[in-house]
This record gives structure tokens, C-alpha cells and sequence, in this order.
């Protein structure tokens, strides 16, 4: 996460030239750590990433159940999660190149309070089609939050927080993300999945509505009348890097395994013998927090011993805890699945910043240019 940040810190100062943060001088409206506004800020953001992140990936665990309750397989009822990141992915490309024009502000309300409508529509969705068309909507709209929340970020904070505000707003997404899928598993084995998706949807728009009179508004983005290629110009000087473009393609397939891992864990745990609940089967998600520690652990070794030799090594990690997950004794398929995602998480972080240090543009480019490329390439994964 600390290359990451880095590198969105980085892509910010090339935009507006390069700071000295011992030398330069704190110009007096940016936000500043401690204040009332800094608190009301970040809290808005933190809750502003639960929603964005949690209605993107809520559906995950369901999917077997949407497999029942519609009569189709397991492949065509994942459509669901894909569908919702491919909106993504292609709306990261239109958002990337029209940044500057945008209000940042306004772009992440929309994006919240039109998703937790779409959750609505969903519900009440008779065909599983509507459905995917509408996850293909929601995905598109969600797009906007990632996108210009870390634009926002580099813009509005004291420059010298701008890493621990984006640490927090990363920390946001993964609980959101577990929140989401935990929650809507609960409410299905008490309710129904319809009810369980207008009940976060009513949450999630509350804490857009909470999000759009709380976020302080932008005062030092001005949009601009003209349009960007920033993204095709950093997708394209990207793949002219060998070095970088075969580093993406590993960890495109590392996180499309990943993704593809969690879409179809559910039916064996579902299914007989183990016949285990919705909301048991939701718990499992919670596995997610191996990761905190994993990247951490895997990252400063990368440090010490190098990413090469260390993404190996998470890759051999995976690949043990993806065949553990093919035995028989419960037990041990949910370690192994415990190590697959320690294994992931490692190779995640070992990925990103081996990029990162590989990672050169030969002309400056637009702040949200680099992290709609990132997130472009992370949604796609979800099309495994």
C-alpha cells in the first residue's frame, strides 16, 4: 500500500512540477491534520469507500444462490460479479480521458447515491438479465468514486498527509468490500437476497446523502473546458515498457485467479456435506484479512530479498493453497484457502511495487490518469 500511495503521490507532483516537502511553503486553504474540517473529511471518505466498495463486491457470495433462484449455471450467474467490474473497467477509460472537466465532489455523490439506487432496482429485477445489465450500470457509475477520490486527495490535503489520508481511504475500501459481502450473506439467511440488497442499498444511500453534505467541497480544482488522453497516454507508454507490461500481465492473472477463487468457493461449502449457511459461507470472506498482514510481511521482504524472488515465492504460496482447497476435510479446505489468500495478497503487493520502481513516463500526466489505469486493469480481472 505504501508504494501505492507513493506512486499516486508521485503522478500528482509530476502534474504540477516537483515540491520539496522540506522547503515548501503550506499554502493556508489546504486541508490541515487535526482540524474539524480534516476529521469531517476523512470520516466522509472512510464511510464513502465502505459504500462505493461494499455495493460493487456485495453480490459475490450470492452468487449461488442467484444461481438457484434463476435456474442457470454457476459460470453464467458469476456474470454477476463481471458484469459489475467490466462496467467499471470501460467507464475508467471515458473518466480517465475527461478528469480535468469533472467536478471531483459532485462525480463521487453521483456515484454513490446511483448506485444504491440501481441496488433497489435490482431487487425488484424479475430476470436475471435485468440484473446484469443493471450491475453493468452501477459498475460504470462506480467508477467515478476511485477515480477522483484520490484526485481529490492529492488536491485538497496539506501535501505531507496526502499518504495517510489515502492509507485511510484504501483501509475503507477492504472493510467495505468484507462489510458488504458479510451483511448481504446475513440478511439472506434470514430474509431473502432482494431484501438483503434494498437493505444495504437504503444504508449505502444514507451514507451517500452523508457524504455529499459532509465532504468538503473542492476549492483548489478549477475544471477545466478541455479534455485529456491521459489515460491512453499512460496505457500506451505502459505497454512500450516490456519490463512493466509483463509484470501487469502477471498480476492480471494472479488477481483474475483470485477473484474466480472466491466467485466459486461458495457452492462446495453450500452444497452437502458441509451444508454450511449463507451467513457462514459470508464469514468466510473475513479470511480477506490475512492480507493486511501478508502484504505487509511480503512487502518489506521484497525490500530485503528482491520482487523477483519474492513474488515466486507468493506465487508457490498460492498455487499450495489453491490444491489444499481441493481436499476433502473442511478444515482444511478453509486453510487452504486462508493460504491461497495469504499467498495473494503477497504477490499483490510484491506486483505493485516492483511496478512502481518500474514504472517511468517520458511526458507528465494528469493525477487521475495513473489510478484509473490501475483500476482499470484490477476491474478487468473480474471478467475471469
Amino acid at each position: 500500500m505504501r508504494n501505492d500511495v507513493s506512486m499516486y503521490q508521485q503522478c500528482c507532483y509530476e502534474e504540477k512540477g516537483t515540491f520539496d516537502f522540506g522547503e515548501m511553503e503550506i499554502i493556508a486553504d489546504y486541508i490541515q491534520k487535526g482540524s474539524p474540517q480534516y476529521w469531517q473529511t476523512v470520516i466522509s471518505l472512510f464511510l464513502g469507500s465502505i459504500a462505493a466498495f461494499g455495493a460493487e463486491y456485495c453480490v459475490q457470495p450470492i452468487i449461488p444462490i442467484l444461481a438457484r433462484d434463476f435456474a442457470i449455471s454457476p459460470s453464467v450467474a458469476s456474470l454477476a460479479m463481471s458484469c459489475g467490474t467490466g462496467g467499471m473497467a470501460l467507464a475508467m477509460i471515458l473518466i480517465a480521458n475527461l478528469a480535468g472537466m469533472l467536478h471531483r465532489k459532485r462525480m463521487m455523490s453521483i456515484a454513490l447515491l446511483a448506485s444504491a439506487v440501481l441496488m433497489i432496482l435490482m431487487a425488484f429485477s424479475s430476470g436475471f438479465c435485468a440484473i446484469l445489465f443493471l450491475r453493468f450500470l452501477q459498475g460504470m457509475f462506480l467508477a467515478a468514486f476511485p477515480s477522483m477520490v484520490i484526485a481529490y486527495i492529492n488536491e485538497e490535503f496539506n501535501p505531507k498527509i496526502v499518504g495517510l489520508v489515502v492509507g485511510i481511504y484504501i483501509s475503507g475500501t477492504s472493510v467495505g468490500g468484507l462489510m458488504g459481502r458479510l451483511m448481504l450473506s446475513t440478511l439472506v439467511d434470514f430474509f431473502s437476497w432482494r431484501i438483503g440488497l434494498v437493505a444495504l442499498a437504503v444504508l449505502y444511500l444514507f451514507i451517500g446523502l452523508w457524504f455529499h453534505f459532509s465532504l468538503a467541497k473542492s476549492r483548489r480544482h478549477v475544471p477545466s473546458k478541455t479534455w485529456s488522453a491521459g489515460f491512453l497516454t499512460v496505457l500506451c507508454q505502459a505497454v512500450r515498457n516490456k519490463k512493466l507490461l509483463q509484470i501487469c500481465l502477471i498480476a492480471f492473472t494472479v488477481c483474475g485467479s483470485f477473484v474466480a477463487m472466491y466467485n466459486y468457493i461458495s457452492f462446495p461449502l453450500l452444497a452437502s456435506p458441509y451444508n454450511l449457511s449463507q451467513t457462514a459461507v459470508g464469514a468466510v470472506f473475513s479470511i480477506y484479512l490475512v492480507g493486511t498482514v501478508s502484504s505487509t510481511f511480503m512487502g518489506g521482504m521484497s525490500d530485503q530479498y528482491g520482487n523477483g524472488k519474492v513474488l515466486i515465492l507468493s506465487l508457490g504460496i498460492m498455487l499450495i493453497g489453491a490444491l489444499s482447497t481441493l481436499f476433502f476435510p473442511l478444515v482444511v479446505k478453509i486453510a487452504g484457502l486462508a493460504v491461497f489468500t495469504f499467498g495473494f495478497f503477497g504477490a499483490h503487493a510484491t506486483a505493485s511495487g516492483w511496478a512502481g520502481k518500474s514504472c517511468y513516463f517520458s511526458i507528465p500526466v494528469p493525477v487521475c490518469s495513473v489510478p484509473s489505469v490501475e483500476y482499470f486493469w484490477h476491474s478487468m480481472t473480474g471478467q475471469a
